[in-house]
């Protein structure tokens, strides 16, 4: 039986909405140590609260797709965090009914009250167990964030019906597809304003389907990533198969400051794609989008680090072969083809860290 404080917290929570701000400003709530909270909603929906910032929902009549929407893995890309609260809201408010279930995950709380990327380590840069790595400062609270994360997910994907974490690599429920879309906005404009890094995927197909669906979201640009990363988009790929994408909608904004009608396609999609409802999405075609292969991931080695470009270069800007892009202590940075673009420039991150990635045109068979 629940407490009368936890009867009148799921009270609130059915009547008003607000997981998120309740997961910021009292996140003792939804702790590990106290028994989970789950409740039905008037429509049928359960709802579990998995801990704070992270809750999932199974209509009552369950479709076949499993979605985990994510976003603050960095806590001031706030635009992506806007939308996924506003779904959640209407889902306990009962304005909306879900089709399938989906798991919400606000990543990274104290960075969003603090207004910052992260709070000690990159969120982004520890999964598939890189939270336990010695390069890494153990008692950052993303490390331990982190882990929750990728147990949340494999309880999602593994276990719909029961609180018991599964391992990683435990069975598919066989009448799911997974989906995960990891929706960040960058730090730098981009020439190109809504894209999609798809993760590496070990020799595997690419979606069409997939890429279709992402230009109905208002997403023409893509990125196919050429090997194993520590991101959470890969994380969700590789341990679990599922359908995933670190989704980039534009730059970054202040809470409150975002212009919502730039993500009106993307609203609408996901929102339509959560509740079950008819998508219209154009049939796959290479000339709707643009396609890009990932050629250099240069790290930094040293504190003395350089961008040979300035801090405002948008993303995609393209540079001649041979033209110098960074520079630190033994190592020069080139262009190695004419029409090669910079993505997610940043000089400041740790050492080891990526600093650029830069990427040329392809496309799909």
């Amino acid at each position: 039986m629940y407490t009368s404080q936890t009867n009148q917290l799921i009270d609130q929570l059915a009547s008003e909405g607000q997981f998120l701000l309740l997961s910021r400003r009292s996140s003792e709530l939804f702790t590990a140590e106290k028994d989970p909270v789950e409740f039905t909603l008037s429509n049928g929906t359960l709802v579990h609260i998995v801990a704070p910032g992270i809750i999932a929902f199974t209509p009552a009549e369950k479709g076949n797709k499993a979605i985990i929407l994510s976003s603050g893995i960095h806590g001031n890309e706030t635009a992506p965090i806007e939308i996924c609260d506003q779904y959640v809201v209407d889902i306990l408010t009962c304005k909306i009914t879900l089709g399938h279930r989906v798991l919400f995950i606000f990543g990274n709380l104290p960075a969003m009250d603090k207004a910052t990327r992260f709070v000690d380590e990159n969120l982004n840069r520890l999964f598939s167990q890189a939270h336990s790595s010695a390069s890494v400062n153990q008692n950052a609270y993303e490390c331990a964030r982190a882990k929750e994360l990728e147990e949340a997910v494999a309880q999602f994907y593994n276990a719909p019906l029961s609180n018991k974490v599964q391992p990683a690599n435990a069975t598919p429920q066989d009448d799911e597809t997974r989906y995960h879309y990891d929706l960040h906005t960058a730090i730098r404009p981009s020439k190109n304003e809504k894209f999609a890094v798809y993760p590496y995927l070990h020799g595997e197909s690419h979606s069409k389907e997939q890429l279709s669906f992402l230009l109905a979201c208002g997403v023409d640009t893509f990125l196919l990533s050429g090997s194993s990363t520590t991101t959470f988009s890969y994380f969700s790929s590789r341990q679990f198969n599922a359908h995933a994408f670190t989704v980039e909608l534009g730059k970054v904004q202040p809470f409150g400051q975002n212009d919502m009608s730039r993500f009106t396609a993307v609203n609408t999609t996901l929102r339509q794609f959560i509740c079950g409802e008819p998508l219209i999405s154009k049939p796959y075609n290479n000339d709707d989008m643009l396609i890009y292969r990932v050629n250099q991931v240069i790290n930094k080695h040293s504190d003395d680090f350089v961008l040979d470009f300035s801090d405002d270069l948008p993303n995609f800007s393209t540079f001649e072969k041979g033209a110098l892009l960074a520079h630190e202590t033994g190592a020069e940075y080139r262009a190695q083809y004419d029409g090669e673009a910079v993505v997610f420039p940043n000089a400041n991150v740790a050492l080891g860290q990526r600093a650029i990635l830069t990427v040329v045109p392809t496309t799909l068979d």
